[in-house]
Parts: C-alpha cells; sequence; structure tokens
C-alpha cells in the first residue's frame, strides 16, 4: 500500500465547543442521574453505562451537563498522569447521564466533523502523548478548554472520516461482543457459586443433616476454619528501588491499578521491570491460576484471577498486590476466586483494616479469614462444573487484546492518511 499525503488539519476549536463537568461530593451519591467520571475512563472506548455511578442532580445538573449522543469527554485532572486527555466517545445513550467536574465535554458544531472519526483521532499516540503532558506529577496541572482548542487535528473529507470510523469501529463492536459475553459468563459462574456455596443447594443436598459451626449451621462434612489452612502459597512481589522508571518494554509488573477481576486488564497503563530485575525475584512471579489481591490502597480486597495466559504468559506483581495458590483439596483456585468475588468477603478483608490509620491488609490478616470448605469430592464436582465458564471469560479477554493490539497498530496509520482506507477494505472484503 503506498504512502499518502497527510490530510488538511484544523484547529479543533474551530470544530467544536467544550465545557467543564458537575462538581459534586459523597454526598450526592444515590438515586438519579448517571455520571461520567474519572474511574470509567480504563480500557474502553465508551462508558460501561450500566456500572455509572448515580448521583442526585438537584441543584447540580442543568441541560447544559447532560451528555448527548456524538459527544466526547476526556479527563481533565489526576494525579495519574496517564489518564490526563484520555477520553470517551458518547453511545447508545438510553437514559440521562452527565459527566463530572474533573473531566471536560467536547461537542462537535461543524458540520464536516464526524465525531466518531475524532474520538479514534484522540486515542492515536501522537496526541495522547500530547495530552499526556498536560498532567502529573507532583504539582498537578490540568487540560483545558484552551489547550483543547489550539490542538492541531486532521481534517480529510467526511465521507474518508466516516470509512476509516467504521473500519476502527469494527473492532470496537467484536470487543463490546466479547466483553458483554464476559460479564455475562461471570454472573452465571457466580451464581453457581452462591447456589452451592452460600444457600448449600449442591448436588445431593437434601441428603445432607445440618451442624452447629462457628460460622452458623453448616452441612455435615463441610469445614469451617481458616482461609490459612488452605493455602500453599501467600506471597508479594516488588519493583526496583525508586520505581520502574519511564521503560517501555521488558517483563510486565501487575500493580494494584490492574487488581479488578478475571479476564480485566489495562493494557494501556502497563509497567514493566528489566530481564535482568525478574530474574533475580524470589517471590511475586506470577504462576499459571494465580489469584491476585489488591492488599493496600482505596481498593483493599479487589481480587483477579491470572490463567491461561492472560493478561501475559511471564509476569510478576509489585509490593501492593497479594498472589494467592490453593493446595487444591477442599479448595481450588476456581473456588478461591469466586469467594473472594463474594461482597461478604470483600467487607470481611477490609474490616481486618478497620482501624488502620492507612489502609492494607497483611499476610496475618488473609491468612486469618473465616472460609467454609466442603468436603473434597464436592470441590472437584464444582470445579468441573465452573470450569467452561472462566474459561470462557479468559479465551474472550484474550479475544479483546488481540483485536485491539490490530485495532491500534491500524489506528496512527489509517487517521494519518497512510494507509488508504478504501484499498484496506477491497483488501479484507
Amino acid at each position: 500500500m503506498a504512502a499518502r499525503a497527510k490530510w488538511p488539519t484544523k484547529l479543533l476549536g474551530d470544530l467544536a465547543e467544550f465545557r467543564n463537568g458537575v462538581n459534586y461530593d459523597k454526598r450526592s451519591f444515590g438515586q438519579g442521574i448517571k455520571v461520567v467520571g474519572v474511574k470509567d475512563f480504563q480500557n474502553y472506548t465508551k462508558p460501561l453505562y450500566a456500572e455509572l455511578e448515580q448521583i442526585n442532580p438537584e441543584g447540580i445538573v442543568t441541560e447544559r451537563n447532560v451528555l448527548q449522543k456524538g459527544d466526547i469527554v476526556f479527563v481533565r485532572s489526576n494525579g495519574n498522569r496517564e489518564l490526563i486527555g484520555r477520553s470517551l466517545y458518547i453511545d447508545d445513550l438510553q437514559e440521562q447521564v452527565t459527566h463530572s467536574a474533573f473531566t471536560i465535554r467536547l461537542r462537535f458544531t461543524s458540520p464536516e466533523a464526524v465525531s466518531r472519526f475524532y474520538a479514534y483521532v484522540f486515542r492515536t499516540p501522537i496526541i495522547r502523548k500530547g495530552l499526556t503532558a498536560y498532567g502529573g506529577g507532583t504539582n498537578i496541572s490540568n487540560l483545558n478548554q484552551e489547550i483543547l482548542s489550539r490542538l492541531e487535528v486532521p481534517f480529510p473529507k467526511p465521507t474518508e472520516q466516516r470509512a476509516i470510523a467504521g473500519v476502527l469501529s469494527a473492532y470496537d463492536d467484536l470487543i463490546e461482543n466479547n466483553t458483554r459475553r464476559i460479564q455475562l459468563l461471570e454472573r452465571m459462574a457466580q451464581a453457581l457459586y452462591r447456589e452451592w456455596f452460600v444457600h448449600f443447594r449442591f448436588p445431593g443436598h437434601a441428603q445432607v443433616k445440618r451442624v452447629a459451626s462457628p460460622l452458623g449451621p453448616i452441612p455435615q462434612g463441610w469445614e469451617a476454619g481458616k482461609l490459612g489452612h488452605h493455602l500453599i502459597a501467600l506471597e508479594t512481589g516488588k519493583r526496583p528501588k525508586g520505581g520502574v522508571g519511564d521503560l517501555t518494554n521488558g517483563v510486565p509488573s501487575i500493580g494494584a491499578e490492574n487488581i479488578k477481576g478475571i479476564g480485566r486488564h489495562d493494557f494501556a497503563s502497563e509497567k514493566y521491570v528489566s530481564r535482568k530485575f525478574f530474574e533475580e525475584m524470589h517471590k511475586g512471579v506470577v504462576q499459571d491460576r494465580d489469584v491476585a489481591i489488591y492488599k493496600d490502597g482505596a481498593y483493599i480486597g479487589r481480587s483477579s484471577y491470572l490463567r491461561d495466559g492472560f493478561p501475559h504468559h511471564e509476569c510478576c506483581v509489585n509490593e501492593h498486590v497479594f498472589l494467592l495458590r490453593s493446595s487444591g483439596h477442599r479448595l481450588t483456585q476456581n473456588t478461591l476466586y469466586l469467594w473472594l468475588q463474594e461482597p461478604d468477603t470483600v467487607q470481611a478483608i477490609r474490616g481486618t483494616n478497620a482501624n488502620a490509620a492507612q489502609p492494607g491488609i497483611n499476610q496475618q490478616s488473609i491468612n486469618g479469614l473465616g472460609l467454609l470448605a466442603p468436603p473434597a469430592e464436592i470441590a472437584a464436582e464444582f470445579d468441573l462444573v465452573v470450569e467452561p465458564l472462566l474459561a470462557g471469560i479468559v479465551n474472550s479477554a484474550t479475544r479483546n487484546k488481540v483485536l485491539r493490539r490490530t485495532r491500534d497498530l491500524l489506528l496512527p496509520k489509517l487517521i494519518s492518511g497512510v494507509l488508504d482506507v478504501s484499498k484496506l477494505a477491497s483488501e479484507t472484503a
């Protein structure tokens, strides 16, 4: 494919208008209008509307603050430099949604600007690098409306904008379908866990008597004990003194920010350690099917399941993450992960830290968590039932990883005009 001349450019301020989001505090949370906040700017092209917080709009939200289809929302301010300038495309609105004061909303006023095309423009490495430069460090700088208005952006013909957006959005549609499948499989796995381990409706339960235990009445043959009795490893990792620096390759090092559930990983915020440092690590090297827990910070108790090569076949964790490995007898890794997802378990973990000045959990508190374990034969039977669901989640997440990588390779070439979208369409037809 022959290289093409670059597109003509325009200032973004000549194509669009901007508005900052609304101020609110924790007292506003509850029922009302959904709100896009900084926490929603992860590895997504548009918000996961079902997961948005709600706030009371009274005295806060006006019609001017309500998002519309085709709007693009940017992170304006955050202590994490990598989030500054990250954007979300607003689509498929079925109810009112607003956005927080830490964000800026862009709305195109030019009829020649195709919003979905520019949603991809703002994700190209050169634009992302430019916007990220305005934030982070000790003195947090803000992205602002003036900076956005002076941003020089490519301006191909509307027909070419739509064609490029069509190619790239086809990848995003596939990613979204896989994401919905992940959510469905996860709900099914958690429902099965509750049926067997919370409501005790496992196969043959009607013939099993209930007996007293420290955790209340339980089926005969089940064991009320401590998590530590069922673990063969509980370890954390590390990173070099002074941090990971500006390494852009090496061995991926997973931090607390990426402990967010099975099949979920923000590859854009990946950190690395050198090969030499990794090979000298004695603990914290991820093994297949390790369960990881966020051990200190705002979200202690959150967990992930690292298995089947996702997110990486070779990786480690830093000092803010615990890796857990079970004996596999009465407690398997599948069951361990699902148990950690239960709200009561998360609450129990956080409760061990209730009186601490700094949020965090240690090995003693993890080992001491109360756990109800079934007989080995029931544990094995449950593992067989739930395994296809968990494997399906990771399979879909791995497909999404490949789709994102392919899309992101095409993205700058299509946006810059180096790759002719018409030739690409004909070659893939």
